[in-house]
């Protein structure tokens, strides 16, 4: 079984515009951990161009540095006289409008770094951009506030075998990239005594033991079969969705579940290739939030987007983005004050050619851990933004 575990416990099988501001919240006390709530990270890998996704279709800046590229404005939902969302992500609009969505608007770090690898490491380390951490910020959260033995993880990855967040040592995540493949590989897993004469092959064996416990609570709860409460759709994303929303409603409690799509990378054939995965993003993300609603669950449930790296303002020579820095993110729940937090990038108001960032991305951490999750999370050092109510 060795071969199914690594050294980090990771368990893989398989003008300008206006400053629009949330309402204003003091620092969020952190009471009890809610270790009933589950929070959804959806990785949009690649770096999303967040200026066709979230635009200012009433500045002329936007379609003099995208003429060929920006979303004309009759085309656009728009949510304010100045901002609307790409008509792609129209299912979005009954959340917003039932004040379950939130945007957090300008949100990047100081001196980015445009390498898809370095930059994705500083998310989810949430690291300075000079600093190099070897766990996820979920990880060290959990390092200081530890969830209960009794639930079956501490986390669970879909989709890609990339913990990111919930990279860590002593982080009990399993990987469920195949849910068919984890539960025909782990069938004849057994619980074994650890030698203490030998503390090498005694950690392998209590890792071991610990895929062995949460596979017999997997198991137990059959999720396979479990309705997941709506129709999702058959893409990529909506599979692991699908899974997500089966694993809650078989009983589960699962404080992190990540989620992942990826061909965001538009250096080339973007209008097609994004306005798909906006799509695929919307479609799924509601089918969720439906299947929440369904099973009682929406009320413990927030889901929070990241992305490396948002995409230069200008199109480039192949009506296409090149890497970027600030970009919004979008947090969905029925909990979620919704409504706009942070400052829209200015386009004339450039830092070099790259748009400025007003939010950093650890207050969208210190969000989740503090108001959501009611962990302290020190190693964030950053407020919250008061999106939860």
């Amino acid at each position: 079984m060795t071969s199914l575990l690594n050294r980090r416990n990771f368990l893989a099988l398989g003008g300008a515009l206006p400053l629009v501001m949330g309402p204003l919240k003091t620092w969020a006390q952190v009471g009890r951990p809610r270790w009933d709530r589950t929070l959804i990270l959806i990785e949009l890998k690649g770096g999303n161009d967040g200026l066709n996704s979230f635009m200012p279709y009433s500045d002329p800046n936007y379609y003099r540095m995208r003429p060929r590229l920006a979303v004309e404005d009759h085309k656009v939902i728009r949510l304010t006289p100045q901002l609307g969302l790409h008509p792609n992500l129209a299912p979005f609009q009954s959340m917003w409008e039932g004040g379950h969505m939130g945007i957090v608007l300008g949100v990047g770090y100081p001196k980015p770094n445009l390498s898809h690898f370095r930059s994705i490491e500083i998310w989810d380390t949430a690291s300075d951009s000079h600093k190099y951490l070897d766990e996820g910020w979920i990880a060290r959260i959990f390092a200081d506030s530890r969830p209960p033995a009794t639930l079956p993880a501490d986390g669970v990855i879909l989709g890609r075998d990339d913990a990111g967040p919930l990279f860590g040592a002593n982080l009990r995540t399993v990987s469920l990239k195949n849910p068919d493949k984890f539960l025909k590989q782990t069938r004849h897993l057994q619980k074994t005594s650890s030698p203490q004469s030998n503390p090498s092959l005694a950690h392998i064996l209590s890792v071991q033991n610990q895929l062995h416990q949460t596979v017999e609570k997997f198991r137990e709860q059959n999720f396979q079969t479990a309705n997941p409460g709506a129709d999702f759709p058959k893409h990529t994303l909506g599979r692991q969705l699908k899974t997500a929303a089966q694993l809650l409603a078989s009983g589960l409690s699962l404080p992190v579940i990540k989620v992942s799509l990826g061909g965001f990378d538009t250096h080339a054939n973007q209008p097609g290739t994004h306005a798909r995965l906006l799509k695929q993003w919307a479609e799924a993300v509601t089918a969720f939030s439906k299947a929440m609603q369904a099973q009682g669950r929406w009320q413990n449930t927030m889901m929070m987007t990241y992305s490396e790296f948002g995409r230069r303002p200008a199109e480039n020579g192949s009506r296409d983005t090149d890497h970027g820095t600030a970009a919004p993110h979008f947090v969905f729940g029925g909990r979620i004050r919704g409504g706009f937090y942070g400052r829209q990038p200015s386009l004339s108001a450039l830092e070099g050619k790259n748009l400025a960032h007003h939010v950093h991305f650890r207050r969208l951490y210190a969000t989740a851990a503090q108001e959501w999750l009611g962990l302290p999370a020190r190693s964030l050092a950053a407020r919250p933004l008061g999106l939860v109510t």
